[in-house]
């Protein structure tokens, strides 16, 4: 019900956050990029385990690298359908300035709560996820010293829908997730970004997933005029598993994102 109630003011708040932020001309960048991640859900015991995230984000396919990204932490899991996940991220950001080498840090601490359900045979996955994040500040192709922080609230809504009658065939994948950020320096951009996936879900075994498709992610710059269209081919793996073997089975897991 709480998600339910969150999605609803998301979407009515959504077009004053992008409509209403300045009146300069807009800009948009358009690129392509390909994101790769492994997503890990391990249970050790009836309801608690480990969550570990890997992601690389590359510019073309393969081209240079956007972003390397490491995410773990500890999950409460009262029952199949609701778990409680809070933990530290961390990514490393190529620069995007010609002649630049050094990447930047960012510094993350995140609370998300994730809710499964069903409404006929399409499985519903909702996520709410709180980041706050320390991005390091770069000028002249090094660190300044200086951090920027932020406090970043998402909703992801994700819905894997059969389209065969076979149940080892894949199953297609629509979601969206909105995300929204504040900060002394978020002026122009309180809206960030909106990230559009459709694909396919195809299991590999009980334990091991994948997911692959097309990901639109429409992305706010500080300015406030200029945005990025990446248009990203994606392949999450999802592995789940339990180290006590009476242990309940591990709920969906969808990392969505860095």
């Amino acid at each position: 019900m709480i998600l339910k109630n969150i999605s609803k003011i998301l979407v009515l708040v959504f077009p004053f956050l992008v409509l209403g932020q300045t009146a300069q001309t807009k800009e948009v960048n358009q690129q392509v990029q390909t994101w790769v991640s492994l997503n890990t859900v391990t249970k050790f015991s009836d309801h608690w385990g480990i969550v570990a995230d890997v992601h690389v984000r590359e510019n073309g396919f393969f081209e240079s690298n956007n972003f390397y990204f490491l995410r773990g932490g500890v999950t409460y899991i009262p029952n199949s359908s609701v778990s409680l996940t809070g933990g530290y991220a961390h990514m490393w950001l190529a620069p995007t300035k010609e002649g630049w080498s050094t990447y930047a840090d960012e510094n993350r601490i995140y609370q998300q709560a994730q809710l499964n359900t069903k409404v006929g045979k399409v499985s519903v996955l909702q996520r709410i996820r709180n980041e706050q994040r320390w991005q390091e500040k770069m000028a002249n192709d090094e660190p300044t010293g200086e951090l920027r922080f932020t406090d970043r609230v998402r909703y992801l809504a994700s819905f894997n829908i059969p389209i065969f009658n076979k149940k080892n065939w894949p199953l297609l994948v629509v979601s969206d997730e909105i995300l929204i950020h504040f900060g002394k320096e978020v002026v122009y951009n309180t809206f960030d970004q909106n990230r559009l996936f459709v694909g396919i879900r195809q299991n590999i075994n009980p334990k091991l997933s994948f997911d692959l498709g097309y990901m639109n992610v429409y992305q706010q710059k500080y300015s406030g005029y200029q945005y990025d269209m990446n248009h990203t081919i994606r392949l999450f793996f999802y592995l789940n598993s339990v180290m006590k073997h009476n242990a309940p089975k591990v709920p969906d897991h969808h990392s969505g994102d860095e």
